[in-house]
């Protein structure tokens, strides 16, 4: 017995003397594009032990010293396998990148036929907008980051696909907005107020090119915006954001009105989480614009909340709410005094100080089954009470009630059968163009099937009643159709056609008012105006070792019937025979047909080059926008005339983003060609110049289109914290949009995000 101790003691004395040293692998699993840790990461070497990265992405590994292989892996992402060497004692740090295994041809979209497939299978043209953009970007409202994507521009606040629509005075819109498939336009003047749209709490921005009133009904003419938001991932997150920023004198040192430079900051905060069935995410922002323009500010509160339950006794169902509201108090820019010294300072005529509130709130009840069939119930209650300090002749209050249920049915993969029907009812209560009531009713249907493998047809139609205060507006169904062919491994041909209709806001056909100098008269016997798009495009997918992109290319016509379009002219009253001033100014009219015809191109990539993370979004659109009513009058006209107002043939855009460790940096850059016509009043010598003192002459000078470049550059300080600085107009460049109004000079702002 004592030989046994002491034989054992002789083999264990050295291991107590001389213990093997353990060795150590810990790090960070991360998005090699986006920089965000990944939770739930599998870590694994030489098959057998295995730990899962933390919520932080985080993880450790304690092994024996030797030679291993060693493999991370992460569902949606590329595996990555290397060799380690594992001396005694050695802490061995080692922070992964992981690429998405997911080719931007897969990504999912909703928008196009209301229910979720690949942007390869689509038949129309869309753009998407990825959240990581808005936030490296300083996207204050969605306007801007709009207005960055290829074939879209934004006029004073208008959106407008592939010159859809020209310039309209805050009334009446060809694009609807859509937060969550459900309309975000006023019921009273059918625009959108871009900063009422919740920018902390996106999914993604999906925008569809070309006629989808099939699907979305009245105003969706040119085409849609829809905001998805987000929902909580696994764990619960908090992203907290503040920017300060000012501006930068313009180069003309006429324009300076300031003593001190003008400045604009911010702050954002999102918390999202999950509490067993219950998802929760809460939202806010506020925001100081002390602005660039004298007598012009802009300033806000927002707030808003997503609640999602998933049914623990019924598989399928879920139901939840969410709400958005806002109080605003701001100054809009609406004439220069001058094209000089008072190019940055209000006709003092036009100033009105405005205090808005907006809210919106949306139920909704969804189920599906194993079977594929998809019930959904989504209704929003909208409302929009503006107060004019000076001027209470122009405040107004809205109220909209809108119910959508849609049905969706899967058959295996061969066929997707969607159908449904939406009731909305406004109110209506201004001075500047009395009380009203509207109400719309639809039934629409799709069918989306595949008739052999590699080919997909569509086709839809939709019936709609429209009444303006008891009175019959529009009742005719519009049709949709199109098809998807798949040529080869990442080549997809598609060609559609769609029709759209748009019923005239009450603001364009009863507004009575003025501002400054200029008068807006009201039109009650506007009618509907209708129209349609084609388009034939080719989405070529491109995969080179890890980045992967896509080339879209899409020829497109537009045609337009009855277009409403606001004319300058001379309306009588019928009071006297004598005109006066107080009976020239604007009127919407139907001012007949239009065509526009065009090219349309985007490029958008993303993944690693030479062990560089780069995204990519660029694109460029011609167009070709005609009145096909306009007349020569027997050559005494200029042929330019027959092109439509507001819009420019030539647009370019690009955004390039690189990031190299903690350091990341990008370039966007807009080019728009000289608008060939504007409004004949604006360039009058006599007229023009009571209106727009010195446009005239400004115009003629500035004659080449315009371009300007943003630069952005991070660094993350921590895992957690980041700082940005961003440079919108680098060079400075003075640049106009609509007649009187030119855009901010150089811009500096700097923006520090926290995630927790």
């Amino acid at each position: 017995m004592v030989k046994r101790i002491a034989c054992l003691v002789t083999l264990i004395y050295p291991l107590i003397l001389f213990p093997q040293r353990h060795s150590y692998i810990n790090g960070q699993i991360s998005d090699a594009i986006t920089g965000n840790p990944l939770t739930g990461a599998t870590i694994i070497i030489d098959s057998s032990v295995s730990v899962v990265s933390d919520k932080t992405g985080n993880y450790e590994l304690i092994a024996n010293p030797g030679k291993y292989s060693m493999k991370v892996q992460f569902l949606g992402y590329k595996p990555s396998e290397f060799k380690v060497n594992l001396l005694p004692g050695d802490t061995v740090v080692l922070n992964i990148d992981l690429l998405s295994d997911v080719h931007m041809l897969e990504e999912v979209v909703v928008s196009a036929n209301k229910y979720e497939q690949k942007l390869s299978d689509i038949i129309v043209s869309m753009e998407l907008i990825k959240p990581d953009k808005i936030t490296r970007t300083n996207t204050i409202s969605l306007e801007s980051i709009i207005n960055q994507t290829p074939g879209i521009d934004v006029l004073d606040g208008q959106p407008r696909i592939r010159g859809g629509s020209g310039y309209s005075y805050g009334a009446g819109s060809r694009v609807l907005v859509l937060v969550d498939d459900l309309p975000i336009i006023s019921p009273d003047a059918s625009d959108v107020k871009w900063e009422f749209l919740p920018v902390e709490n996106i999914s993604q921005v999906e925008i569809i090119k070309g006629a989808s009133s099939v699907l979305y009904g009245s105003s969706a003419l040119n085409g849609v915006i829809n905001l998805r938001t987000a929902f909580p991932t696994v764990k619960p997150t908090t992203k907290i954001s503040l920017f300060n920023g000012f501006y930068l004198n313009p180069k003309r040192k006429e324009m300076i009105w300031w003593d001190k430079q003008p400045m604009h900051s911010g702050v954002s905060i999102l918390h999202t989480r999950k509490i067993e069935k219950l998802d929760v995410v809460a939202g806010a922002n506020l925001f100081n614009n002390t602005g660039f323009r004298e007598n012009e500010w802009d300033k806000w509160a927002r707030a808003n909340a997503n609640f999602r339950y998933r049914s623990k006794r019924i598989s399928g169902l879920s139901f939840g709410a969410g709400f958005n509201t806002m109080y605003q108090n701001k100054i809009d820019f609406f004439l220069w005094q001058d094209a000089d010294s008072g190019a940055y300072r209000q006709n003092i005529d036009a100033i009105t100080e405005l205090q808005g509130f907006r809210l919106n709130i949306d139920p909704y009840i969804e189920y599906f089954n194993d079977k594929g069939c998809k019930h959904s119930i989504k209704a929003r209650y909208f409302t929009v009470d503006n107060e004019f300090k000076k001027s209470p002749d122009k405040n107004n209050e809205s109220v909209l009630y809108f119910a959508e249920y849609k049905f969706h049915k899967k058959y295996h993969d061969l066929l997707d059968l969607s159908l449904g029907t939406s009731g909305s009812y406004s109110v209506i209560t201004s001075e500047i163009y009395d009380d009203h009531n509207n109400f719309a009713g639809s039934f629409f249907t799709q069918l989306d099937g595949r008739v052999i493998e590699k080919l997909k047809l569509s086709a839809g139609v939709r019936f709609e009643l429209y009444k303006l205060d008891d009175e019959e507006e529009y009742s005719e169904p519009v049709f949709r159709t199109g098809a998807n062919y798949q040529v080869g491994k990442f080549s997809f041909l598609r060609a559609s056609f769609g029709q759209g209709y748009r019923f005239p806001s009450i603001a364009e056909k009863y507004t009575s008012t003025n501002l400054s100098t200029v008068n807006i008269f009201p039109n009650p016997n506007l009618i509907s105006e209708k129209g349609w798009s084609a388009e034939l495009g080719l989405k070529q997918g491109m995969v080179f070792k890890d980045w992967n992109g896509y080339l879209d290319v899409a020829l497109f016509r537009t045609r337009y019937e009855d277009m409403i379009e606001y004319t300058f002219g001379i309306y009588l009253s019928g009071i006297s025979d004598s005109i006066t001033a107080d009976d020239v100014g604007f009127k919407a009219l139907n001012i007949g047909n239009a065509q526009i015809s065009g090219i349309d191109l985007s490029l958008a990539g993303e993944g690693i080059i030479l062990n560089i993370p780069v995204s990519l979004l660029a694109g460029y659109t011609y167009i070709v926008p005609i009145d096909l009513d306009f007349s020569s009058m027997g050559g005494l006209n200029s042929p330019d005339e027959e092109i439509l107002k507001y819009r420019s043939k030539h647009s370019a855009k690009a955004d390039i983003q690189i990031t190299w460790k903690k350091l990341s940096t990008g370039i966007s850059f807009i080019y728009n060609s000289f608008m060939i016509n504007v409004d004949d009043v604006f360039t009058s010598p006599t007229v023009g110049e009571q209106i727009l003192p010195g446009y005239a002459a400004y115009r003629i000078k500035n004659n080449k289109g315009n371009i300007r470049f943003d630069h952005r550059i991070s660094y993350k300080i921590t895992k957690l914290l980041e700082v940005a600085f961003i440079t919108k107009n680098v060079f400075n460049k003075e640049y106009i949009g609509r007649p009187g109004d030119i855009g901010p000079p150089r811009t500096i702002a700097a923006q520090l995000t926290g995630t927790f």
